[in-house]
């Protein structure tokens, strides 16, 4: 092959092959994009932080500015990927006769997507309404522990024992969420404790009164199974919670053991 060969060969390459280049540089502009798009938002909105607030990024600002960085890069990375799919004629062929059937595609994309589609618009509305934040400890049904992110199809909740709770974002959206630090830093310190019918409740709230520190205490419920005892005492951080809650029950059954009140069960 001759020098001047070259030339000729790569322009017949380049042009043999255009439509799988032209796909893979949508591609890797796409990306290259969105980690652009997404730094520059990142350091935008610390600076705004840093402007209004005169410190790190507060939570709401967070949260939020995790989920928009995270759909605008979705929404770039998609626009990549059609223009990269739209440069073979074999896929725009295959598009357009089943877009000719738009009653069923509709309805094979909706039932498909429905629950991912939800989840997406579930996390606009949370972050736009914000019932919670990156930081809040909450309780969302019987799971308790801190918001560690907010992603576009869930969030992030850190258990008391370390471990990630998953929970969709449409479950959030339309459940019961209990928010312990979203308007006050501090949060009521709670236990509560089962005893037998047959424990005298008068001698339970004597016990229970005479701790150190003495908490509130109080019948809450009475059920078949048993009586319902809640024993409250002072406010704490979110953090501080489930030690302080520990040491509160153990302070209790030490109380209840020492008066010879011990239920056989105790739980909170």
């Amino acid at each position: 092959m001759l020098v001047h060969d070259v030339p000729i060969l790569a322009t017949s390459f380049l042009t043999k092959h255009s439509h799988e280049l032209t796909a893979l540089l949508s591609l890797v502009l796409a990306v290259a994009i969105a980690w652009l798009v997404d730094r520059a938002v990142f350091r935008r909105g610390r600076r705004l932080a840093r402007a209004v607030v005169g410190s790190e990024l507060t939570a709401v600002v967070d949260t939020r500015l995790r989920f928009l960085r995270r759909l605008v890069m979705l929404v770039i990375l998609t626009v990549g990927i059609m223009i990269a799919i739209s440069q073979f004629a074999g896929l725009n062929r295959l598009a357009t006769g089943v877009l000719a059937s738009s009653a069923l595609l509709a309805a094979v994309v909706g039932f498909a997507a429905r629950q991912t589609l939800a989840n997406l618009i579930a996390g606009v509305m949370l972050t736009v309404a914000q019932p919670l934040r990156i930081g809040d400890s909450v309780t969302i049904e019987d799971a308790s522990g801190t918001v560690e992110d907010v992603q576009l199809n869930y969030t992030v909740v850190r258990g008391g024992d370390g471990g990630r709770i998953y929970i969709p974002n449409e479950r959030l959206a339309g459940g019961v969420l209990r928010n312990d630090s979203i308007v006050e830093p501090l949060v009521a310190l709670e236990v509560a404790l089962w005893l037998p019918h047959a424990v005298d409740s008068d001698q339970v709230l004597a016990a229970l009164a005479a701790l150190e520190q003495p908490p509130v205490v109080r019948v809450a419920e009475i059920t078949p199974d048993g009586v319902h005892y809640t024993v409250a005492r002072g406010r704490v951080t979110p953090a501080e919670r489930l030690a302080s809650a520990s040491a509160l029950r153990a302070d209790a059954l030490r109380a209840l053991r020492a008066e010879g009140l011990l239920a056989p069960f105790a739980t909170a």
